[in-house]
């Protein structure tokens, strides 16, 4: 109240534009929580993340990343390890493109269907691709294939640093729907803290710029997982550092 006191003296009349925040942490952390699966981030923050899985596709990667360029919005890219092992050079494209990478198993297995060993396996050898090919911190996200997983699958993603995340909102790609409806029942859907789940497809391709447009217009930010989960507010405007 003081910092906004002394910015606003001058005039004499109230301008938010001018109220000082300053940020306090909350009481519980995202850590505290415990190996959990993921499906929205905090429902009072006005964000949307975009997850893309990765394991096919190519050719609609281009026109992905070129329509994210174009606004300025980074997404949540999920791989598949073993197509990083055939696609090193577009995987670096997209994490050049300053776009966030996450773990989406080795060989798009059932991991209800896998024991502990192979679902660590297939975890662990993603990360290595990864790591190797990306030069990068190993992935903090997990997204499991076809979203089949049980607890066992969220522990052992715990065990490797990883949170596994599934989704709010599904743009159902893989069946290819007319792009126009597609859009419209996604943006009709995405809310505070939403995590919208799409894969390189044509739908998509045809629609990303429609759904970046409107989900903006509906007031939300799109930004990465990471900046979905973060505890940072998203407009955080004048800060009091004294």
């Amino acid at each position: 109240m003081e910092a906004s006191y002394r910015k606003m003296k001058t005039t004499g009349k109230l301008d938010e534009s001018k109220v000082v925040y300053k940020e306090t942490s909350p009481s519980v952390h995202l850590k505290d929580l415990g190996p959990h699966p993921i499906f929205k981030g905090n429902p009072d923050k006005p964000m949307v993340s975009f997850l893309i899985n990765v394991a096919w596709g190519n050719e609609y990667i281009p026109e992905i990343l070129d329509v994210l360029k174009k606004h300025k919005i980074q997404a949540s890219f999920f791989f598949d390890g073993s197509w990083v092992s055939k696609n090193p050079n577009l995987a670096k494209l997209i994490y050049h493109d300053g776009h966030e990478i996450g773990n989406h198993a080795y060989s798009h297995p059932d991991l209800q269907q896998k024991s502990e060993a192979e679902t660590m396996e297939e975890l662990k050898k993603t990360n290595d691709i990864i790591i190797k090919t990306l030069g990068i911190a190993s992935p903090k996200w997990f997204g499991p294939p076809s979203g089949s997983f049980n607890q066992q699958t969220v522990e052992t993603a715990s065990r490797l640093g990883m949170h596994t995340v599934l989704w709010t909102v599904d743009t159902v790609d893989w069946k290819k729907p007319a792009t126009n409806e597609m859009v419209n029942r996604v943006v009709s859907q995405v809310g505070n803290g939403s995590m919208v789940l799409m894969h390189p497809t044509k739908p998509v391709a045809e629609g990303m710029e429609d759904m970046i447009t409107k989900i903006t217009e509906k007031g939300f930010r799109l930004g990465t997982v990471s900046e979905l989960m973060s505890e940072k507010r998203v407009n955080g405007t004048a800060w009091d550092d004294e």
